[in-house]
């Protein structure tokens, strides 16, 4: 797991490092779940499928993680504390430099003006929870981040 100290420093930081998939190590994910059950889940299988893994536990966080690390795939709460989902989205999709970043909506509301909601926001998709380990496979291999399979070690 990557942590950002200066992640909930008030100071911008001054220019976002490119993502690490834009280098050629691992793809980067950036987590943004307030429970963190739920982001150690996430991050254990993200992990298990060759991705670096960045954490946030609120909406305003995930902005500020965002412009830092520059990840290859949002993987975005809808209830957040301080910034919901909706919203974070919404900001990231503003930043000239994340507009091209995937950001899917996981959320347990699964009615359809709450999808719409999220696709307005600026998600590129959207991802009901629960979910299986499949479904989470064919949204990463759907944004661009082949999933390893973690019991054979080696890409599908």
């Amino acid at each position: 797991m990557t942590t950002l100290p200066t992640l909930k420093s008030p100071r911008a930081q001054k220019s976002p490092a490119p993502s690490l998939h834009a280098g050629g190590a691992r793809p980067v994910v950036l987590v943004v779940e307030d429970h963190e059950d739920t982001r150690f889940m996430l991050r254990v299988l993200l992990e298990m499928r060759g991705l670096e893994v960045v954490e946030a536990a609120d909406g305003e966080e995930a902005v500020r993680a965002a412009e830092s690390v520059r990840p290859g795939l949002v993987l975005m709460d809808g209830s957040l504390p301080l910034l919901d989902g909706l919203a974070a989205a919404r900001r990231i999709r503003e930043a000239e430099s994340l507009r091209d970043v995937p950001v899917v909506m996981l959320s347990g509301r699964a009615e359809p003006d709450f999808r719409a909601s999220a696709l307005a926001s600026g998600c590129d998709s959207f991802l009901v929870k629960p979910f299986s380990a499949a479904q989470l496979d064919s949204v990463l291999e759907r944004h661009g981040l082949r999933a390893r399979d973690a019991r054979a070690g080696r890409h599908e």
